[in-house]
Formats: C-alpha cells, structure tokens, sequence
C-alpha cells in the first residue's frame, strides 16, 4: 500500500479545522481518517485533540469502524455538555453574561474513517463518512466509484448508529479522501465538484502513483479558483499495489 498527502490550512500562522491520520492498529491493520471540525482557531484545535487520540485508542482496541464513530459521537456531544455546564457555573459565580464569542461552541465533526487489511490479492478496506465528501476509488482503466454513504455529522445526533462499508481495492486502485477545501473550492458561482468535477479530474489521474495523484489533484484545484484558497485543504491518496 502507498499513500500520499496534501495538507494546506488557509491560515499558516493559527489551528486548522482539518486534521488527518494514518497508522498502524494492531493484527496487520491500518487505520486512516480525514476531518473537518466547524470553524478553527482554539475550538477547532480542542475537537481535534479530542479526536485523533480517541481514533487511535479505539482501533487499537480493537473497535471496528461503526463502532469507533458510535463513540466519538457520543465522546464529542458529552465534552460539549461538561463545557456548558462549566460555562453555568462560571456565569453564576461571576454573575455577568459570557461575552459573545467566550461560551461553549458546538463541537460538530465531519469525518472519514476506516480500516485497511492488506492481502495477497490487494487490501481490505472498511470504511464510513460521518458528514463528509465522500471519497472515491479510481481504477486502473479510469473508471471511478463513490466508496461510501452519507451519514450525519458528528457530535449532532446523541445515540446515532453508525454503519460501514466494506470494499477490496485490487493492486493499482487508488482510494481518494478529501475535505471540503477540495470539493467546495470556488471560482465566481462554481465549485470545483460541480458536475462530478472531482470524480472526473480523478478520472484523468489513470496509471499514475499515489503522489502524482495526489499532486495532480492539488493542482487542478488550485488553478480552479485562481486567487487564494479560502478554507483549508486536504487530501490522502491510498493506492493498493
């Protein structure tokens, strides 16, 4: 398995709203994960040190994958119930309104996650969006799929139930991940994933490495809009071999 990455927050000098990850979990297993919290700055950063280590601790568990975003659901909405209740207190104590802004925001989490098992015929993969673009899968022909559903954001839904898929990526089929940098990136009224944009450019990715992909991709968005990103972008390219 090859993998490659682009990662660029719009604002070099503060805490993205993007995050991602890819590691090891144990019994020949890779897990991986591309996120998005809403908004940034220093609430954005507290979603994600929340969430990259319980992602790791669970896998390494041995939580499958419906089961890891079953509980960072409930591990998010209960972290927002203990910050609100602290911003009561605080209030009562103080006896003065919290100033807009200072309060308890709430902590909502797009997510793709999943499970990779390599084997001698290519690579297992389990995987499930949480409010998330969708990722897709590119054959070595061109053709190119969706590889999951739509399911609810994160940190939205107490007691969701989340489900999974399950895929095999043949040697030479790419696996695509993005944030919504990518798909929603503008240029005047149009977004870069109009029309399938997204699943066509990765269409004309056929024969190439997981870093030629994933180059390929970042540039064609960048020239998509010509000026300055406005949000902050991601991407992973996983490619069996």
């Amino acid at each position: 398995m090859r993998s490659a990455l682009v990662y660029e927050p719009c604002d070099k000098g503060g805490p993205s709203g993007d995050f991602y990850d890819l590691f090891p979990a144990g019994d020949g297993r890779w897990c991986f994960a591309v996120g998005d919290v809403q908004g940034k700055g220093p609430e954005a950063a507290v979603v994600i040190g929340l969430a990259r280590p319980w992602l790791r601790l669970l896998a390494r568990e041995g939580y499958r994958v419906a089961d890891v975003l079953d509980r960072l659901n409930q591990l998010l909405l209960d972290d927002a119930t203990e910050a609100a209740d602290a911003a009561a207190r605080a209030l009562v104590a103080g006896g003065r309104p919290t100033a807009a802004g200072d309060g308890p925001q709430t902590r909502f989490l797009s997510l793709l996650y999943g499970e990779l098992t390599p084997h001698a015929g290519g690579v297992r993969c389990t995987l499930a969006s949480a409010g998330h673009p969708l990722p897709l899968v590119l054959g070595p022909d061109g053709t190119v799929r969706t590889a999951a559903r739509p399911q609810t954001l994160l940190g939205v839904v107490e007691d969701e139930t989340y489900t999974s898929e399950t895929l095999e990526l043949r040697p030479g089929d790419s696996l695509l991940c993005v944030t919504d940098g990518v798909t929603e990136r503008r240029s005047g009224s149009r977004q870069f994933d109009d029309g399938d944009g997204l699943a066509r450019a990765l269409s004309g990715c056929a024969g190439l490495s997981a870093e030629l992909i994933a180059e390929r991709i970042r540039r064609l968005v960048h020239d998509f809009g010509g000026g300055l990103p406005e949000d902050d972008l991601a991407l992973l390219v996983l490619q069996a071999e």
